[in-house]
């Protein structure tokens, strides 16, 4: 009779991504945090002229400019949080996919769609990079 031994699990798929990847990662993650803190969600909560033109523009009422830079204020800082990063990078992920639609269909302004589909391709990978945060935060 044979055996046949179950074949060893890699490193790359238990310890997450390689120290190089990780550095990268920790790059974008303080940038776009930062980004979405200082430059994106700040000025919704402030009233700054743009963006509450901007959400005027959308029609929706204040409540929606109030709740997109909570949004965007609690994103950028979960990228900036070890245990918060993946699902903060998913939930910005979203969040800038629904930015897009808005710039194409209420504000009709496709040309500034790209942009947010752009950080959404970036905070997918960031997402997926830092999926073990999915489970350490469900575990707890």
């Amino acid at each position: 009779m044979t055996a046949i031994a179950a074949p060893a699990q890699t490193s790359a798929t238990t310890a997450g991504p390689s120290k190089t990847r990780n550095r990268v990662l920790w790059t974008l993650q303080i940038l776009f945090g930062l980004f979405f803190i200082i430059a994106s969600g700040l000025p919704k909560l402030v009233g700054q002229h743009d963006a509450v033109q901007s959400f005027r523009d959308i029609g929706w009422g204040e409540w929606f400019r109030y709740f997109t830079g909570v949004v965007e204020v609690s994103g950028g800082i979960g990228l900036l949080v070890p245990r918060l990063s993946g699902p903060a990078a998913a939930g910005l992920s979203i969040t800038t996919v629904l930015a897009a639609a808005t710039q194409v269909f209420l504000l009709h302004n496709a040309a500034l769609a790209p942009f947010p589909l752009v950080l959404a391709v970036m905070f997918a990978w960031i997402a997926y990079e830092r999926r073990a945060s999915f489970a350490t935060l469900l575990n707890r």
